[in-house]
This record gives C-alpha cells, sequence and structure tokens, in this order.
C-alpha cells in the first residue's frame, strides 16, 4: 500500500490497516524511529484501565472516608 505526504506532512492511513488496528478518527498516535522504519502505534490513553479492569467503574457516591469503622454499623443494627 502506498499514500502521499502532503505540503501539510499528513498521510491517510489505508482503510484495511485502519480496521486492522482498529484505529478510529480522534485516536491519539505516536511515531517512533526504529534504525531506517518509522513506527507508527495507537498512543496508550492515560484512562485507559490496566489487565485487572481496577478502576474501570467509577461510582457517583461518596467516598468513604479512611478513618470509617465497619464494625460501627453493626452496632447500630437493630
Amino acid at each position: 500500500m502506498q499514500t502521499t505526504l502532503t505540503s501539510k506532512g499528513q498521510v491517510t492511513i489505508p482503510r484495511d490497516v485502519r480496521q486492522h488496528f482498529g484505529l478510529k478518527q480522534g485516536m491519539a498516535i505516536t511515531f517512533q524511529i526504529e534504525g531506517d522504519h518509522i513506527a507508527l502505534r495507537p498512543a496508550r490513553s492515560p484512562r485507559q484501565a490496566d489487565a485487572s479492569g481496577f478502576g474501570l467503574i467509577q461510582s457517583r457516591r461518596k467516598g468513604v472516608p479512611a478513618d470509617f469503622d465497619v464494625a460501627s454499623l453493626l452496632a447500630n443494627a437493630p
């Protein structure tokens, strides 16, 4: 596949390549020089969750204070 560099330094990534790598409009892309080649990769977003999934779901509720005593709930139970 071949494309042309514009006067503004822009290129069009062919549709087959975008689909294969899941590139979508508005995604950040990184460029790295690797020897005599240029590597183009999707940039990892800071909000992207790790493999554990920690932080994937956010609650709208207020957080529990760090000094909250769970045992106090049992003392007030009927």
